[in-house]
């Protein structure tokens, strides 16, 4: 299957569900504390996509997923089932968001700190969102779409972090899961890798774990991703837009306006 490069009014529909998925991470912050239940997030951030956005929660019923948003803690990497268990304090969790406007899609997620957090729970969430903002730094016209990932592998293994190889970043437009495939490490074959053109669109969501890259798949609920030696992961997920002259985050939250460019390049 080819990428398929987004029309004018493609994007404008792009743009529109991404900042609805934006605003449900927006909406949701204040109630990510102590003692509530992911499947209490969940209900909340159903009725504000449903009622408040007219939108849909893509997640639910997409292959048999149960829940509107995935939940996901500590060591659990991706695809965490909303539940009954209660946030305590110095967990860290990420919240992923999808929603479907008028057919399109508009994917994000953030990591939350509940209360005060260890040293490596800072740690590892920084280092995720540091790995995923220089990832979208490489997306230009031109680009190889492996440097993507050359980059974030690259920014991990300097703080003796793994990248999950499991999972990667999609394609994203009317289908939830589009080509290309987004690695986010480096697997030797980035000058074989497309070359990204104006109007394509696909996430940047690397998973990053403390300790080793192996991950472990529930055989209870056959969704819930976590990391095989137990240690904590983090992720962030953005959906980007390929510009003529670069690059355009459609899920952008105003709270990131304090990630600059010049703080992005120090990074480089």
């Amino acid at each position: 299957m080819s990428i398929s490069i987004k029309s004018s009014a493609d994007i404008d529909k792009m743009r529109i569900a991404g900042g609805l998925a934006a605003s449900v991470l927006d909406m949701i912050t204040p109630h990510v504390v102590v003692g509530i239940t992911t499947e209490h997030l969940d209900q909340i951030c159903h009725k504000f996509i449903v009622d408040e956005l007219g939108a849909i929660p893509a997640p639910l019923n997409y292959r048999g997923f149960p829940k509107s948003i995935c939940t996901s803690i500590n060591n659990v990497v991706c695809h965490g089932i909303p539940g009954e268990k209660k946030l305590k304090k110095g967990d860290i969790i990420n919240i992923d968001i999808t929603v479907i406007k008028d057919g399109f899609h508009g994917d994000t997620s953030k990591m939350f700190i509940v209360g005060k957090p260890s040293v490596k729970a800072t740690r590892i969430c920084k280092i995720a969102q540091e790995c995923m903002y220089l990832g979208i730094e490489q997306v230009k016209p031109g680009a190889r779409l492996g440097e993507i990932g050359q980059v974030i592998g690259a920014h991990a293994h300097a703080h003796n972090c793994s990248v999950v190889k499991d999972y990667c970043g999609h394609g994203i437009g009317l289908g939830f899961h589009e080509e290309p495939q987004v690695l986010h490490y480096d697997n030797g074959k980035t000058k074989h890798s497309p070359i990204l053109e104006p109007g394509m669109t696909f996430t940047i969501e690397p998973m990053i774990n403390l300790g080793n890259y192996q991950v472990v798949t529930s055989r209870l609920d056959g969704w819930t991703v976590t990391t095989k030696d137990r240690s904590l992961s983090a992720q962030w997920e953005h959906t980007i837009l390929v510009t003529e002259n670069g690059h355009e985050i459609l899920t952008h939250r105003e709270e990131e306006n304090v990630y600059t460019q010049k703080a992005v390049q120090s990074l480089l």
